[in-house]
């Protein structure tokens, strides 16, 4: 049960900035009075506004902050609900809106829809039809039940019965319909490409065990055509190793000659120096008479005589430096025939490097092509192939299963929202309820000297009739026979909702229903009934002052005080 305590606002409509505080809780009846404008229907979009966000009556939310101050707009209620304590706070300029469960701040991670639908769905149990269908009879902009759309009937009841939790199954189950459909279609998928592999790894192994002679043939072949073609590399490695042998042999003398070469050089220079001083002091005799250093004399007969000293001495010279050069152009020779052999050896060296590479890596492939025919071999019958084959099947039979397992869960779940289907388990309940319900609602109104027979059925489609069998309907009575209709079911869904301990509160509100729907001994009839309740703390606002102020416990007077509304004290 959902015990409301007290309400309170400030700066809302015509209240100024001290709050105005209502208790509800404090007395079984209370009358609610003022003349027109002093704020006696604050009260109800006071309640509202705090725990939907939106007033009773068609006010915007502009509308709603108090026009001279025009800020800290702040209604707060609080309520229990067993031994839970709750308190609502709502603002504007600036806005807010906070929930306290036992004097803690509810988190406020969620946005402020999904904070709603926590106070909507998981504390009260009721959204605004709801509250104003059980707890609230308004006579302005309230649409009583009859007049309500039928889906609409439908969920005031499907709330007041606690069935709603029907359809929030329902559309999960709509929603885990089509995770399962997607997972079906997933499944097929995988059963599909499970046994196109399958296929594929079968036509596999039957290829290989009708190729597998003719793979044996061809790496065979391979291995024989290898060994052949490295007996021609190693043959002509030897050759050119052979080759190289007899080309050193050959350079053998090298050292030799170079050496002979050297000593011919330097006596090929010693020789020419020799020469070049003869020249030299033939020249000097023949242009000197005198010594140019000393200035003596020069002896003729010395001077003939030394002069055929050197031509003879330069002559000896000139033949050996012929023959000289002769035995130097012979070394030299020979040198450039050993440098031509010593590149012929590099040459060789080179091919005889890149003959052993090629017949290395020649011998690595045959032994790779020898490793691969002893594992074609030792796989018979293509073990490897043939287990993958079979890991395949075991795959597939796992998803068939799992396709198996997933229409069932499919075929569950369609059955299961057949029976959460508006026409299911929700209708059986209804259906169970009518009777009930019909017969409070004409309990009701016989109470208020109503004399119909007043019947919903599943549709919640009314059919009334009088005592002598003539049939109405809601829109064919007056004013204040709709009025008794509406009260009438009014108290039937607070009590059908004290039956199912749903949506039941202690707290009825009534605005303004005496004041012109009904008459005199309506009004008496309808007291009466609210006599009879226990536990609930009715409000009703009235300008009926004088007729109805001895008929209640207590009455709160609202009055306007300098443009803003008050309690009067």
């Amino acid at each position: 049960m959902i015990h409301f305590s007290y309400v309170r606002w400030k700066n809302f409509l015509s209240t100024g900035n001290t709050f105005t505080e209502i208790q509800l809780d404090k007395n079984p009846t209370t009358l609610i009075i003022g003349e027109n404008g002093a704020g006696k229907s604050t009260i109800l979009d006071a309640l509202c506004f705090s725990l939907f966000g939106k007033p009773f009556r068609m006010i915007s939310k502009s509308q709603m902050v108090n026009s001279v101050n025009n800020s800290a707009t702040v209604v707060e209620v609080e309520f229990s609900i067993g031994s839970r304590e709750y308190k609502v706070v709502r603002g504007i300029k600036p806005n807010s809106f906070e929930i306290y469960q036992n004097g803690i701040l509810m988190n406020q991670s969620a946005n402020a829809r999904d904070y709603q639908k926590i106070l909507e769905q998981q504390i009260l149990g009721l959204n605004y039809r709801s509250f104003t269908q059980v707890v609230i009879l308004g006579s302005s902009t309230f649409v009583p039940f009859m007049q309500l759309k039928a889906r609409h009937r439908r969920e005031v009841v499907e709330e007041i019965l606690d069935i709603q939790i029907f359809s929030t199954m329902n559309m999960l189950l709509k929603s885990k319909i089509k995770v399962i459909l997607d997972d079906i279609r997933e499944a097929d998928h995988q059963y599909e490409l499970m046994d196109s592999k399958i296929n594929l790894q079968e036509n596999h192994i039957k290829d290989m065990k009708e190729n597998k002679d003719k793979i044996i043939k061809q790496k065979q072949d391979i291995i024989e055509e290898n060994k052949k073609e490295l007996q021609k590399r190693k043959e002509k490695e030897n050759l050119l190793q052979y080759e190289n042998m007899d080309l050193l042999e050959n350079i053998a003398g090298e050292n030799k000659v170079t050496s002979k070469r050297d000593k011919l050089k330097d006596l090929h220079f010693s020789i020419k120096d020799k020469h070049s001083r003869s020249q030299k002091m033939i020249k000097f005799f023949e242009e000197n008479d005198d010594c140019p250093t000393c200035e003596q004399h020069i002896d003729e007969e010395f001077k003939c005589k030394t002069i055929d000293d050197k031509l003879k001495e330069s002559r000896e010279l000139n033949e050996g430096l012929l023959k000289l050069t002769d035995e130097m152009s012979k070394v030299d020779s020979k040198l450039k025939e050993y440098k031509t052999i010593a590149n012929h050896i590099r040459n060789n060296e080179v091919l005889i490097a890149q003959t052993n590479a090629s017949i290395l890596e020649l011998e690595k492939y045959n032994t790779k092509i020898e490793t691969e025919l002893s594992e074609i071999n030792k796989d018979t019958i293509g073990q490897t192939d043939i287990e993958k084959l079979e890991t395949f099947k075991i795959n597939l039979e796992k998803v068939a299963k799992h396709k198996s397992k997933l229409r069932e869960d499919k075929l569950y779940a369609e059955t299961s929202k057949i029976m959460l289907q508006d026409t299911g388990i929700k209708t059986k309940i209804i259906k169970q309820y009518l009777p009930i319900m019909n017969k409070l609602i004409n309990k009701y109104l016989t109470s208020m000297e109503f004399y119909v027979n007043f019947t919903l059925d599943e549709n919640f489609e009314e059919t009334i009739k009088s005592r002598y069998r003539d049939e109405f309907t809601y829109a064919s009575f007056s004013e204040g026979e709709k009025m008794r209709i509406d009260l009438a079911l009014l108290f039937t869904w607070r009590a059908i909702a004290k039956m199912k301990n749903s949506v039941n509160t202690n707290l009825l509100m009534l605005d303004e229903i005496f004041d012109s729907s009904l008459d005199g001994t309506g009004t008496d009839e309808f007291l009466k009934i609210l006599n009879t309740l226990s536990g609930e703390n009715v409000f009703v606002i009235s300008h009926k002052q004088d007729a109805l102020a001895d008929k209640f416990r207590s009455t709160l007077k609202f009055e306007k005080i300098q443009n803003f509304s008050h309690v009067a004290t």
